[in-house]
């Protein structure tokens, strides 16, 4: 930088000539200046290169960041996507023909909202396993079609057959309402209560058919068959009833070997020999 310089005449009259005095900046002054001008341009430097190299890292291009794109139907992240805070969105789908993946160290919850920022539905997925929270829980089929449903009045099972899979069967602690019980074919089915009663009920009838195989109803105090209004049909090419108590019998002639079957006023079934007339009046001593 030059220096300036002018010469100050002085109107004081004297002997000495005019004084020069020297203005701007020299010496260590100027030295500093210029080192702070190369520190400011190394400094400008070194930051548009950072940037460059951010940009380049980053991969900014005009349609996004990295992963990231910005598209007309929104936002679309390609790749592993990690996300430290809460992620609000209208909509997350997968790729046409990718799966989705949600992945946590711990659980992945989500929770629907209602306007007044409190919860009506969440889905818990942790490692104990999958909790579901709301008013109803309804599983569909492809076509519409109720499969499932739960609520707090009833749980509903739409599909046609309703399989149990596990070895001790299913387990009702109270009744159960359907139209049809039957085992897989070449299985078989059993009805069983190992502690309490087991009670059949229909407004029309009840029927219990085993058309390729034995059907066995056992129990350890009564058995009851009981129709109100109709009655009571038995329909097989054999009936055997072998404990049936046997009533008295005479000594005299000949000893029959045909019985007739014989029923008490209070429902009994007992066997009395049979003649040339009916012998449960002479038995009847079997239905005390």
């Amino acid at each position: 930088m030059p220096q300036e310089q002018y010469a100050h005449r002085n109107n004081i009259p004297g002997s000495e000539g005019p004084q020069v005095y020297k203005v701007g900046i020299y010496g260590w002054r100027k030295r500093c200046l210029y080192f702070f001008v190369l520190l400011l341009m190394i400094l400008i430097l070194v930051n548009l290169a950072m940037t460059i190299w951010i940009l380049k890292v980053m991969n900014f291009t005009i349609d996004g960041m990295g992963n990231l794109r910005i598209t007309e139907k929104g936002l679309r992240l390609e790749g592993d996507s990690e996300f430290l805070k809460p992620l609000y969105a209208k909509e997350i789908r997968s790729r046409p023909g990718n799966p989705l993946y949600l992945q946590s160290a711990r659980n992945v919850t989500v929770n629907i909202l209602d306007d007044d920022m409190n919860v009506q539905t969440r889905v818990i997925t942790g490692a104990q396993g999958v909790d579901a929270y709301g008013k109803r829980f309804q599983v569909m089929s492809n076509s519409g079609k109720l499969l499932f449903s739960a609520t707090n009045e009833e749980v509903v099972v739409g599909a046609e057959r309703l399989r149990v899979l596990g070895a001790e069967g299913a387990v009702f602690p109270k009744s159960i309402e359907t139209p049809n019980v039957r085992a897989d074919p070449f299985k078989e089915l059993r009805l069983e209560s190992p502690t309490r009663s087991l009670t059949l009920e229909a407004p029309k009838g009840i029927e219990i058919d085993a058309e390729a195989g034995d059907l066995l109803a056992t129990c350890r105090t009564d058995l009851r068959l009981e129709s109100k209004d109709g009655e009571i049909s038995l329909d097989a090419a054999n009936i055997k009833l072998p404990r049936l108590p046997r009533g008295s019998y005479s000594s005299t002639g000949a000893r029959q070997k045909v019985y007739e079957i014989c029923v008490c006023s209070n429902g009994r079934l007992f066997l009395s020999q049979a003649g040339s007339g009916s012998t449960c009046q002479i038995n009847s001593g079997v239905c005390s």
